[in-house]
């Protein structure tokens, strides 16, 4: 997922983005809990503050601006299966030769485990590739659309990297799990 430099080490290109600049999205979008901090909730905030860190550096990475930064939020903070099959783009990924195959391993993996982070989503990628024997977009476009919600490049994959943090913690609205998005999608499939 990451860059790889010439001699094949991984790379991680710095984010032009800050905790700041996701906590300003987040709060203009509605996302951010309403109501001042407690002492009973430092902990949550704690957490909370550490997750916003996290996302300003893996999605600011990815993000060529501010809109496109908000976008990628926008796909942790908005998902629903339905209204995403029903773009006739993300149909032509569902139409395509192994696509649902792709998808009940995936579905099947996602569900069989604890929190998708970072580890756990290589050994789901790595799975996929020998279960299935698909590369490239025949396996992320599927898996893509059904946790990130949109069927596009790398930046998707740190999105999924951040859902199951994110819906751990309390926000303005309900964040949807890997695991509820994966029994979400594959319920909204004809």
């Amino acid at each position: 997922m990451e860059p790889l430099s010439e001699t094949g080490q991984v790379t991680r290109r710095s984010s032009p983005f800050t905790a700041e600049h996701v906590q300003i999205i987040l709060q203009r979008r509605g996302w951010m809990p309403v109501g001042g901090e407690s002492a009973a909730q430092d902990t949550t905030s704690e957490a909370r503050h550490e997750w916003i860190a996290e996302a300003a550096q893996l999605l600011g990475a990815q993000a060529a601006d501010a809109d496109a930064l908000e976008a990628l939020i926008e796909r942790i903070f908005q998902y629903d299966a339905r209204e995403n099959l029903a773009r006739p783009e993300y149909q032509a990924v569902m139409a395509r030769e192994g696509a649902r195959h792709v998808l009940r391993e995936l579905a099947s993996l996602v569900l069989d485990s604890g929190e998708v982070n970072s580890d756990r989503y290589k050994e789901i990628v790595t799975a996929l590739k020998e279960r299935t024997g698909r590369r490239g977009q025949e396996l992320f476009h599927p898996l893509r659309l059904a946790l990130a919600g949109r069927a596009g490049e790398g930046e998707f994959d740190r999105v999924i990297l951040l859902l199951d943090g994110a819906a751990r913690l309390e926000w303005g609205v309900r964040v949807k799990s890997c695991r509820e998005r994966i029994l979400e999608f594959c319920g909204s499939i004809d």
